[in-house]
């Protein structure tokens, strides 16, 4: 599972690093750039605007039918969509169509990414033992990192392989085909993937002639549960989007950096949140989960105002500096075992997959515009963000260090 969360993020950011160069082969020419660069990351946002699709429909699914075959679904879904976009025929050759069929074959694979992530940490946290459920899921939460430093190295490797107009004329297809075959080697383990023993064990309490409504059932019984669901992953993926993706290009929009200096730090930087988000995840094991999210809030706050005045000095210390600011960051580790706890077992994958799709979509669209906006006046607008999330962090951890404990793992309504 920690393997297949690596490639999907691999998978899903491929646009994010080929943006202008996907652009201009799928849309007419433009003598303005930056029209290109915004058709670029339209198609980028076009996934997160997919993601809640997906959620709704299949994470249903995959409380009627089982973990397993929405698992399936999801890698075969991923895999073809990928295999489709680089066997795509450009503008040139199929004029409007092929800029159409991209956007489509975009929308299907969001759709299937939205349900993969959250499925990913049920998966695991059903397959589990209670007392390593934090743990277990930040090692799933870690390897989507590990994806993103898989696509530093890899789209690295492509650029100082290929030239401008290689890239422009095949070498853009590659990135899909290796991704399309990555995303379907977990399928040759399958004989040894089981159900979960949560869905098995539902499947037999119920009578033979119960008709399951996930989706009544969540929004009857479960609306608190929805709204913490959200906030907590506002977190997640506000510190994804800003720290992981965003930092490197909104930092180059007010500071002057050695160019090969900051590449490093950054990947550095994702190579501690690894650390962190499975340090996090240790200690939750043990720990109070609020006291632990509200010192962590406390930790990153700090750090991303102590990184923003480095830079705005010398910037001298900038690999140390990152290498914490990844570290702190790794709060992130922690929380989807808290996610995964807050909905029953007969709608926990329906629940988690609206919550997390619903907010991952809203960050993931606005987060990037509006932030690169405001911090073309304010250079410090990313630390300013981070720490108005790092306060609603603190805010759920004091909520949660005052809550009872949760009900059991398994149980229904």
């Amino acid at each position: 599972m920690c393997f297949s969360s690596a490639v999907a993020f691999f998978d899903f950011l491929i646009y994010l690093y080929l943006s202008d160069i996907v652009a201009a082969a799928f849309f007419p020419a433009n003598v303005n750039p930056a029209i290109t660069k915004i058709q670029g990351l339209g198609l980028f946002a076009i996934g997160y605007l997919a993601r809640p699709i997906g959620g709704i429909i299949f994470g249903r699914y995959g409380d009627i039918k089982g973990r397993k075959p929405v698992l399936l679904i999801s890698l075969l879904v991923t895999a073809g969509s990928l295999l489709a976009m680089a066997c795509l025929p450009t503008y040139t050759q199929w004029g409007l169509i092929a800029p159409a069929l991209f956007i489509t074959l975009r929308l299907i694979q969001g759709i299937a990414f939205g349900l993969f992530v959250p499925l990913a940490w049920v998966f695991v946290a059903e397959h589990v033992p209670r007392q390593y459920l934090s743990v277990a899921c930040s090692y799933v939460t870690a390897s989507f990192y590990v994806g993103v430093l898989f696509s530093n190295a890899f789209f690295l490797w492509l650029t100082n392989t290929m030239s401008t107009e290689q890239l422009a004329d095949y070498g853009w297809r590659l990135p899909f085909f290796i991704a399309a075959i990555l995303s379907v080697l977990p399928l040759l383990a399958w004989r040894w993937i089981d159900e979960s023993p949560f869905f098995i064990e539902l499947k037999k309490s119920q009578p033979n002639d119960y008709v399951a409504k996930p989706f009544r059932l969540l929004f009857k019984h479960c609306k608190h549960a929805i709204f913490i669901g959200m906030l907590l992953t506002v977190i997640v993926s506000s510190i994804t989007t800003v720290i992981v993706l965003l930092l490197p290009d909104l930092i180059e929009l007010r500071f002057t950096l050695d160019n090969d200096l900051f590449d490093f730090s950054h990947s550095l930087g994702i190579v501690f949140m690894i650390f962190g988000c499975v340090f996090y995840g240790i200690i939750s094991n043990h720990q109070n989960f609020g006291k632990i999210l509200t010192i962590g809030s406390i930790l990153l706050i700090a750090q991303m105002f102590v990184f923003f005045y480095h830079l705005q000095g010398s910037g001298d210390y900038i690999l140390i500096m990152y290498a914490l600011l990844g570290f702190c960051a790794g709060i992130v580790g922690m929380i989807p075992a808290i996610l995964v706890q807050l909905f029953p077992t007969n709608v926990r994958l329906t629940g988690m997959t609206f919550c997390y799709n619903v907010a991952y979509g809203i960050v993931g669209v606005l987060v990037p515009f509006g932030l690169g906006y405001a911090t073309l006046y304010v250079s410090f607008s990313p630390a300013l963000y981070i720490a108005f999330i790092g306060f609603i962090g603190i805010i759920m951890g004091i909520y949660f260090y005052n809550l009872p404990e949760f009900k059991k793992l398994n149980h229904v309504i």
